[in-house]
C-alpha cells in the first residue's frame, strides 16, 4: 500500500470537512481529505436544508429531559431515546440534564448567534461561486395551538434580546407571509435572518470546484482504521489505502468522530442523533419559504435540484447509536404532519423520490466541539454541530482554517473546546 505525505489532511466528507478545505485553500494551503464514502453521504445529504441563525438555543433545555423520557412510550414522538446498555450513552444523558438550565441557556445563545450569523454572511459570498439553491427569504415557524405559540414566544423574547429578529405573527400576517397556511392555526414566528439551500448540492457542488481548480485532492471510500501519535503530535493516520502523513490533521468525521478518541486520548461526547426527511417531487400545494411546523418539529423546505424543484420534509431525533435502520411509524408522522397545518398537502397524491435517514453528531451540551485540543501540536477537532451543520458549517470551515494557519480565531472559540467536557 502507498504512503502519502500531505500538508493538511482533513478526516470527513461532510459540509465541516468541505468547507474548512475551502477557507483553507484560500489560505494558500494543500488540503486532502479522506472520506469513507463519498462526498456529503452521512447528514449532511438528506437533511432540511435550513440556515437557522434563529437557533441559537441550545438542545438542553429545561424540560427537555423529561419530554425525552415522556415521549420514549410514543413511536412517532419527534425526540426518542432507545433504551440501551450504554456507558457513553448514560454519561451523555447525564451531562446534558447538566445542561438543561436557564442559566446555561443565556449562557449558550451568544455563541449560537454569533456563529450562526457569520454564517449566514458567508453563505452571501459563497452563492457567488455557483447554484445550490440558496435563498434568503426568513423563515417561518408555525403553532396549531396557544398554548404551544406561548412558549414559543419566550424563546422568541430571549433571542430578541439577544439581537436576533424572532417577530410573533398572527394568523392572518402568518397567510401574507406563506399562503398556503391554515386557516385554523393559532399564529407562528417569523424568522427573518433565516435562509435555506439544497445541502447535497452546496457540499458536492463545492467539493467539485475546488478539486477542478487543483485545490483539493479527495480519497473516497478511504476508512480510517487509526491513528499513531508520538508525543504531542499525529504521526500517521492508517487507512484501508494506506498510510498518511500530514503536517496538520482535522478531524471533521461527524458522529463517528468519538471512534477515534481511543487513539487519541481525548473524551469527544457525541452521540449519533438520528434523523429522517421524506423528499417528493414538487408537488401543487407548494410554499415560498422555509417552514418549521412547531409542535410536530417538522420541517418544510421548498429546494432547488438539478432536476427540477423538490419539497423536504423532515425531522424527528432518534437517540439510538450508529443505527441505521428506517423506522416506518417515524417516517408516516413527518409525512403527515404537514397537513396539520398547511392547505393542499395530499400524500397520497405526492411522487415521492426519496426516504433517508442520518446521524446528526450531538454533544450534551448542544454547543459543538471546534478547536486544538490542548494535548497536540498538529491536530483541530471540527465536529458536534447537531442539526444545525449546515448553519454553521462555513463559519466553522473558516475558524478552522484560521486555528491550522496559526491566525487568531475572528470569533472566541473557547466555549467549543473539547476540554470543557
Amino acid at each position: 500500500m502507498d504512503n502519502h505525505h500531505e500538508d493538511v489532511l482533513i478526516i470527513g466528507g461532510g459540509i465541516i470537512g468541505v468547507t474548512t478545505a475551502y477557507y483553507l485553500s484560500r489560505r494558500g494551503r494543500q488540503v486532502t481529505l479522506l472520506e469513507q464514502g463519498n462526498i456529503a453521504d452521512g447528514s449532511s445529504y438528506g437533511n432540511a436544508g435550513l440556515i437557522v441563525p434563529s437557533h441559537s438555543t441550545p438542545l438542553p433545555q429545561p424540560g427537555a429531559l423529561t419530554d425525552g423520557f415522556k415521549w420514549m412510550l410514543d413511536p412517532e414522538s419527534p425526540f426518542y431515546i432507545k433504551p440501551r446498555l450504554s456507558l457513553d450513552l448514560l454519561r451523555w444523558l447525564i451531562t446534558f440534564a447538566a445542561h438543561c438550565t436557564d442559566s446555561f441557556v443565556h449562557q449558550a445563545i451568544p455563541t449560537l448567534r454569533d456563529l450562526g450569523l457569520a454564517s449566514v454572511a458567508l453563505y452571501d459570498d459563497l452563492s457567488d461561486l455557483f447554484d445550490f439553491g440558496y435563498k434568503r427569504k426568513g423563515l417561518l415557524m408555525l403553532f396549531r395551538t396557544a398554548d404551544a405559540l406561548a412558549r414559543a414566544a419566550a424563546e422568541a423574547k430571549l433571542l430578541n434580546e439577544a439581537g436576533l429578529s424572532a417577530r410573533l405573527v398572527t394568523l392572518e400576517e402568518a397567510q401574507v407571509i406563506e399562503p398556503i397556511v391554515r386557516p385554523d392555526l393559532a399564529g407562528g414566528i417569523y424568522f427573518e435572518t433565516d435562509a435555506l439551500l439544497n445541502p447535497a448540492s452546496f457540499v458536492r457542488g463545492l467539493a467539485k470546484w475546488l478539486e477542478e481548480r487543483g485545490s483539493l485532492r479527495i480519497h473516497r471510500r478511504t476508512r480510517v482504521t487509526g491513528i499513531e501519535k508520538v508525543r504531542r503530535r499525529i504521526t500517521k493516520i492508517k487507512t484501508v489505502d494506506g498510510d498518511f502523513q500530514a503536517n496538520e490533521v482535522v478531524v471533521a468525521a461527524g458522529a463517528w468522530s468519538p471512534g477515534f478518541a481511543r487513539d487519541l486520548n481525548l473524551n469527544i461526547p457525541i452521540q449519533p442523533a438520528k434523523g429522517y426527511s421524506v423528499t417528493v417531487k414538487r408537488p401543487e400545494s407548494y410554499p415560498g419559504i422555509g417552514l418549521l411546523l412547531g409542535e410536530s418539529r417538522v420541517a418544510v423546505t421548498p429546494m432547488a435540484s438539478p432536476d427540477g424543484d423538490i419539497l423536504r420534509f423532515a425531522g424527528t431525533l432518534e437517540l439510538a447509536g450508529l443505527d441505521f435502520s428506517i423506522n416506518l411509524r417515524r417516517v408516516e408522522a413527518v409525512r403527515r404532519a404537514p397537513g396539520n397545518y398547511l392547505q393542499g398537502m395530499r400524500p397520497e397524491k405526492w411522487e415521492t423520490l426519496e426516504v433517508w435517514r442520518g446521524l446528526r453528531p450531538c454533544t450534551p451540551d448542544g454547543l459543538p466541539i471546534v478547536g486544538r485540543p490542548k494535548a497536540y501540536d498538529n491536530l483541530t477537532l471540527a465536529a458536534g454541530h447537531a442539526m444545525v451543520g449546515i448553519s454553521l458549517g462555513p463559519i466553522t470551515g473558516k475558524l478552522v482554517s484560521q486555528i491550522v494557519t496559526g491566525e487568531k480565531p475572528e470569533l472566541d472559540v473557547r466555549p467549543l473546546r473539547v476540554e470543557r467536557f
